[in-house]
């Protein structure tokens, strides 16, 4: 069964290679939580990223930065930023049997223009 560390890697790496390797960190009883909604479910969770992704701005991935990335037991933190775009991003996952059972995300978004 997958580390915490295993799994959080393993979504960082997800980003490059598209939605169903994301959504194949979760399950069916997994949570997201963000500051405007609550995603439960594969599909709910797979809507979520699928918007997510596609509202990035190009390049956004070139300048995607970990500042912390620790893990206590099952739970995993990371600080991250993508300027100009976010200058602050926070994620927490708690991990279950080799999945993401919760995760926490919230980022700032930097105005533009």
């Amino acid at each position: 069964m997958r580390t915490a560390q295993e799994v959080l890697d393993h979504h960082l790496q997800a980003f490059g290679e598209g939605i169903d390797a994301i959504v194949s960190d979760f399950t069916e009883d997994s949570v997201v939580f963000t500051p405007d909604a609550t995603f439960t479910g594969l599909s709910e969770i797979r809507a979520f990223f699928t918007a997510f992704v596609a509202g990035m701005p190009d390049g956004i991935w070139d300048v995607f930065t970990l500042t912390r990335n620790e893990v206590a037991g099952d739970v995993a933190y990371i600080v991250w930023h993508a300027h100009p775009w976010f200058p602050l991003g926070t994620d927490t996952f708690v991990v279950k049997d080799g999945k993401i059972q919760y995760q926490t995300f919230a980022a700032y978004v930097a105005p533009q223009g």
